[in-house]
């Protein structure tokens, strides 16, 4: 029986060709223009997280507490022993880096500017940040290496050169003096301009040295696999931790800016989005108004000869699910190429837009996202505005009147 009326349904969508074809075009239209702009607005969202988080903080951090709120060289711990390795064994957790972070006065000649210092194991936080990956001149740090990185902008300030030295003053742990000079052994350029004017590396024994803070670390920073279970994973973390000292930060309280800049793209998002399903919601609504008032005598037809207003319901019914099917298969595959490629080469952003977003610390580039929820969510919301266009059809069945529907 099943098999019959979806015979008789698929033979009923192809009788009319123009009809089905608009109305297949309607949902093409909606889950593809739907799918485009939820990637490249859900790719820029992980884009803006990665850029950000990627390039210092971590998606998580692990620090003294109270040393968000006021960074001194003085609020630094001991790590108890083997908690790198603990922390690394996590199943979410893809990078462990410890650092020892503080301020100085950088100089060279006449030339003097504030700076911040960050004592790094480079392998660790090369694995996090990528940050060899930004040398422009010169070399990498290994764990042997005497001399620092500079910011790109900073070297150019203070007029130093690969191979140049540059001359370190500062106040070291619990008020011991800090002065050292160093050899550059390269330049990093960055894309946030505030760490491109400011930022000194070293190796973390070195720092630990020059601050006279042995053995003592500011902060972990750990990078996530996935950064959406980063609940769960501070949780996991806080085990392994277990110090009441310490406190553990995700991205969104270390970086509220970026949270509240991503929820107000995301309101204006999903209002264009609802705008976009409304149309499309009139569009599909219209087209079954349209099959009603044409097929009004068939259904007449029907009902006279003896077939019940239920098993003919039921065929639109499976008429107007496979309308909907073929639209959103045929929005989807439509959508699948150009996500794919925006996904692989993202839009280059220019102008005042791109100058913002590099004040935000992101690179001014959008990104499509290549995840399969959106692709559900999408496919899921058109097919409820079908299902919801169905009712109508139901109801115009239920009440026909089989002499009016003759003479239509």
């Amino acid at each position: 029986m099943i098999y019959n009326d979806l015979k008789l349904a698929w033979r009923n969508i192809w009788r009319n060709k123009r009809r089905t074809l608009i109305t297949i075009g309607s949902i093409f239209f909606a889950i593809f223009f739907a799918l485009i702009m939820r990637s490249i607005q859900i790719g820029s969202y992980g884009h803006m997280i990665d850029n950000v988080v990627q390039t210092y903080t971590g998606h998580i951090q692990i620090h003294k507490l109270g040393y968000w709120d006021d960074k001194t060289i003085n609020k630094t711990f001991h790590p108890k022993e083997n908690l790198i390795k603990d922390l690394e064994k996590q199943r979410n957790v893809s990078s462990v880096a410890s650092r020892l972070e503080s301020f100085a006065l950088g100089s060279s000649g006449p030339q003097t500017k504030g700076v911040f210092v960050v004592g790094v194991n480079p392998i660790e936080e090369d694995k996090l940040t990528k940050i060899s990956s930004r040398i422009i001149d010169g070399n990498f740090l290994n764990k042997n290496s005497d001399g620092v990185l500079l910011a790109e902008n900073l070297a150019k300030y203070l007029k130093l050169k690969v191979n140049d030295t540059i001359v370190l003053i500062s106040q070291g742990y619990h008020g011991v003096s800090a002065a050292g000079k160093y050899p550059i052994r390269g330049i990093l350029h960055f894309p946030t301009p505030e760490f491109n004017n400011s930022l000194v590396y070293m190796n973390l024994e070195q720092c630990q040295d020059f601050y006279s803070a042995y053995g003592m670390i500011s902060s972990i920073a750990i990078g996530l696999l996935d950064h959406n279970t980063l609940d769960n994973s501070i949780k996991d973390i806080g085990k392994i931790v277990n110090n009441v000292d310490c406190e553990i930060m995700g991205w969104k309280k270390l970086l509220p800016e970026l949270v509240q800049q991503i929820e107000v793209d995301n309101a204006g998002g999903i209002i264009m989005l609802g705008i976009l399903y409304m149309i499309v919601a009139f569009g599909i609504f219209g087209t079954v108004l349209m099959m009603i008032a044409e097929r009004r005598k068939e259904f007449g037809v029907m009902v006279s000869i003896g077939m019940q207003k239920t098993k003919l319901s039921i065929v639109v019914v499976y008429e107007m699910i496979f309308l909907g099917i073929i639209g959103i298969f045929a929005g989807t595959v439509g959508a699948v190429p150009i996500i794919l490629f925006y996904h692989i080469n993202p839009i280059k952003l220019s102008g005042e837009y791109a100058k913002t977003m590099l004040d935000f610390g992101i690179e001014p580039l959008m990104p499509a996202a290549w995840q399969l929820d959106y692709f559900l969510n999408q496919s899921i919301v058109i097919f409820f505005i079908m299902i919801i266009a169905i009712i109508y059809p139901i109801i115009s069945i239920s009440k026909i009147n089989v002499t009016k529907a003759l003479r239509a």
